[in-house]
Parts: structure tokens; C-alpha cells; sequence
């Protein structure tokens, strides 16, 4: 690595070098290359391809078990049951998940829990398609699944630097981004089909089917440069270190905390969505499938505007605005009894949400060192999915009593507040983001050294971040 340049001059003179790297001439060619340029990366290539087809079969398994539990229940809280039972998990087990991802092998781990994934799908899949399974059976293989991804979130999280390096993390976080919701637009539509035609069953087997292309490609990667991990000290004092940066750091901390509460009160709209398509919108289970994927439609289109972007100029406020937007477009569906006016509105809500939480995942990534990634994106997994078991569990006691449209209303207004505070918080947290972007390198690859004492390079670098 070339060393960092250590006067005005030269910081300021790497600055523009970069910027002219990173934004060519604006032909349409030069756009598309610069909005995959992590696919360049072979292993990032294998990854994608192998975890595009494994998240359909996912998508597919989400929607076929949510319509198997209300088909067998009919009952809104169990549907928030079963939710709380595949996530609670996730904030119990992250902070050991995030060790894990920091002293051990990264592409290991993530192979260990696609193969354990592929393993419960296939034992819901037999139960299903024997006629024995039980809504107790589902809650177990949900819990256990959650055990799972408290594992595989950090892990491949973290694991991304690994495959495409620092200089495009950005890229990488935005096309897995992608990828994750361009299967949540084919795989609800398909599992929709499949579950009014032949059942749940056989979507739960193509979903353990589907993990064999995500597992090749691990297999096939060659990691030359793996991430530095974490070998110093106990695991606990490692699980503290990684919990006292999150707390201390008030840009992460302010990132998190909106996060948690979007998760806890508006992402639970989705525990929800059976008794929309069947009692509000009279859909039935092709109607589950169609507003999924409207949701996964707006969700892909957030996600290839943020590939678009180069650097992280307005991403606060980007993320402040997103928040905000996807509290009043819930409001919107909540109070909508037309089907298609309703999935329409769900393309916002999945625009929204999209955006500010690979906005999140950006931000939080370019501010953490390499040696705490792992335990600080298990924070952020606990507050992404940690925090969605109890909003699943509160919005199907309040949706018994309160009916699901204002239990959806009362959480966008709340997402909506919450946007608000961000917004107001954001000018007391701007200068020491800049500090921690700089210290990583993440600013267009722009060094830290020597900028705190260069007023002109740090205007300029403020501007970025802010967007003014």
C-alpha cells in the first residue's frame, strides 16, 4: 500500500485523483462498469451468482412458511409468534456470532451456516410434504434457523472486504444489496404460484435445493488476503470492545438506534401480511405473493440507485429522509383497501427501507476498523433483525386487539418521529463521521494523515458526507 501523502498539497491533489477515478465521463457504458465494479472481483463474482439463486429459494421459503402458520391458525399472533421465534435468536447470539467472524476463517463460517440453513429447510420441507408438520415444529426449525443466521449475518457481512478489498466495499455492500432484493421480487411471485397450486412443501424444498449453488461457490473461492482478525484477549473482553466502540461512537450509535427502531416498530408490517392479502385485501395467497414482491421491486430499485452512487456524500441525511419515508408509506398501506393501490404502495415501503439500511450498512462499515468489523456488524444485526422478534411479538398482540392496519400505522408514525430526531441530531455528529471515515481510508481511498490540520481538504471532505 502506497503511503499516505502528508501535506495540504499532496492530500488534496490524492483527493481529485481519486474523484476523477471513480467518476469518469458520464457515457452509459462508464455507468454500468462503475455500478458493478465489484463483479470485476472473481470471488465476489461466485458469490454473487451462487447467493442470488440461494435468496429466491429463501424468499420463497418466508412467504410459503408465514402462509402455512396463518392456514393452520388463522391467528395474527402466532404469525408474530413464529416471527419472534426465527429472530429473537439473532439478538441473543449476534455478539458471539461477530467473535466468531473476527478470530475465525470468515469464508468458513459462512460455509458451516449455509450448509446448516440448507439442512433445516430440508427437515421442514419433510415434514410439510409427510403431513406431520405442527406449528410448534415450524417455531423450533425458525428458532434454530435464527441460531443460524446469528452466525452467517456477521460473518458474511465482514466477509465481503474480504472478496473485493476496501476500495469497493461501497459497491459490494449495494449489489449484495441488490441481489438479496431481486430475489424478493421472483421469489414471493413464485412461492405464491407454487403454494396455491402444490403447496408449501415443495417451496421449503427448493429452498434447500437453492443453497448448493451459494455453498459451490464458496468452495470455488480463493481467499488470498483474508481480513486481520481478532486474537487478543478473552472472547468476552473481545464481545465488550466491539460493544463499547458501537456505544461510544455517536455517529454509529445514532445510526443503530434508528435502525433498532425502524426494525422494532415498522418492519413487523411483514409478520402482518397474511391477513392483509387474505381479510383486508381478499388476495389469498397469490395476493401474499404479489405485495411481497412489489415490496421486493421497490427494495431492488433503492438498491441498484445505490450502486449507482460513488462515495457517501448525503448519506446521513439519506438515511434520515428514507426513515422518514418509509413510516408515511406504511400509514398509506395501512389505511389502502384497494389491492392494486396497495401493492403500489408497497413499492415506497420497500424503496425506503432498502435504502436506509444499506445506507446504514455503508456508513457503519466505512467508519470501523478491520479488526472490529465483524463484532460491530453483529451489533448491527442485532439491531436489523435482533430487534424485529419483539416488534414482531408486540404487533401481533397489538394487531389482536387493535387490527393489523392501525398496528401498521401507529409503527410507520412512529418511524416517522424517530426520522425526525435523526434528522435534528445529524449537524452534532458530522464532524467526528468525517474523522472516523478518514482514519479508515474509506473517502474515496483519501488518507487520514495530516487532514486535520489541512481547513480546505476538511471543508471539502465535509461536503461529501453532508451533501451540501
Amino acid at each position: 500500500m502506497a503511503e499516505p501523502p502528508q501535506d495540504h498539497e499532496s492530500l488534496h491533489s490524492a483527493l481529485q485523483e481519486e474523484k476523477q477515478e471513480f467518476c469518469p465521463p458520464a457515457s452509459r457504458a462508464s455507468r454500468v462498469a462503475l455500478a458493478v465494479r465489484a463483479l470485476r472481483h472473481r470471488n465476489f463474482q461466485l458469490f454473487f451468482a451462487g447467493q442470488l439463486i440461494s435468496l429466491i429459494g429463501t424468499w420463497m421459503q418466508t412467504v410459503a412458511q408465514s402462509w402455512l402458520v396463518y392456514r393452520m391458525t388463522g391467528s395474527a399472533f402466532l404469525l408474530g409468534a413464529v416471527g419472534f421465534s426465527s429472530q429473537i435468536p439473532v439478538f441473543i447470539m449476534a455478539p458471539v456470532g461477530g467473535i466468531v467472524a473476527d478470530r475465525l476463517n470468515r469464508q468458513r463460517v459462512v460455509i458451516s451456516t449455509q450448509t446448516a440453513s440448507m439442512i433445516l429447510a430440508g427437515i421442514l420441507a419433510a415434514l410439510t410434504l409427510s403431513h406431520r408438520v405442527q406449528v410448534w415444529h415450524i417455531m423450533v426449525l425458525a428458532a434454530l434457523l435464527g441460531v443460524v443466521n446469528a452466525f452467517d449475518i456477521p460473518a458474511r457481512q465482514a466477509f465481503l472486504i474480504d472478496m473485493v478489498g476496501r476500495e469497493d466495499l461501497m459497491n459490494a455492500i449495494a449489489l449484495n444489496s441488490s441481489m438479496f432484493n431481486g430475489a424478493r421480487v421472483i421469489g414471493p411471485a413464485v412461492a405464491g404460484i407454487l403454494v396455491a397450486s402444490i403447496g408449501e412443501g415443495w417451496c421449503f424444498f427448493a429452498n434447500a435445493v437453492s443453497y448448493l449453488a451459494v455453498i459451490a461457490g464458496l468452495l470455488l473461492m480463493r481467499i488470498e488476503h483474508p481480513g486481520r482478525l481478532a486474537t487478543q484477549g478473552s472472547p468476552l473482553e473481545n464481545v465488550l470492545e466491539g460493544f463499547a466502540f458501537a456505544r461510544n461512537t455517536g455517529p454509529i450509535r445514532a445510526i443503530l438506534l434508528l435502525l433498532g427502531v425502524v426494525s422494532f416498530v415498522g418492519m413487523p408490517y411483514t409478520v402482518l401480511m397474511p391477513v392483509f392479502a387474505d381479510q383486508i385485501l381478499h388476495g389469498g395467497a397469490r395476493g401474499l405473493g404479489i405485495l411481497m414482491g412489489a415490496t421486493g421491486i421497490g427494495a431492488l430499485l433503492g438498491a441498484v440507485s445505490l450502486a449507482a452512487r460513488v462515495g457517501i456524500r448525503g448519506l446521513g441525511r439519506l438515511i434520515a429522509m428514507c426513515a422518514g419515508g418509509f413510516g408515511l408509506s406504511l400509514i398509506l398501506f395501512s389505511f389502502s383497501r384497494v389491492f392494486w393501490l396497495s401493492t403500489l404502495l408497497l413499492v415506497p415501503v420497500g424503496f425506503f427501507m432498502m435504502v436506509q439500511m444499506a445506507s446504514s450498512n455503508t456508513l457503519i462499515q466505512s467508519m470501523v476498523p478491520d479488526r472490529l468489523r465483524g463484532r460491530v456488524m453483529s451489533v448491527y444485526s442485532m439491531m436489523f433483525m435482533g430487534m424485529a422478534p419483539f416488534g414482531a411479538l408486540s404487533a401481533g398482540s397489538v394487531a389482536h386487539h387493535l387490527g393489523a392496519p392501525w398496528t401498521v400505522a401507529l409503527g410507520g408514525l412512529a418511524c416517522a418521529m424517530s426520522a425526525i430526531l435523526f434528522w435534528s441530531h445529524l449537524p452534532s455528529i458530522r464532524a467526528e463521521a468525517r474523522e472516523l471515515i478518514l482514519a479508515q481510508g474509506m473517502m474515496a481511498g483519501s488518507p487520514a494523515q495530516g487532514v486535520n490540520d489541512t481547513a480546505a481538504v476538511v471543508g471539502e471532505l465535509d461536503r461529501e458526507i453532508s451533501g451540501r
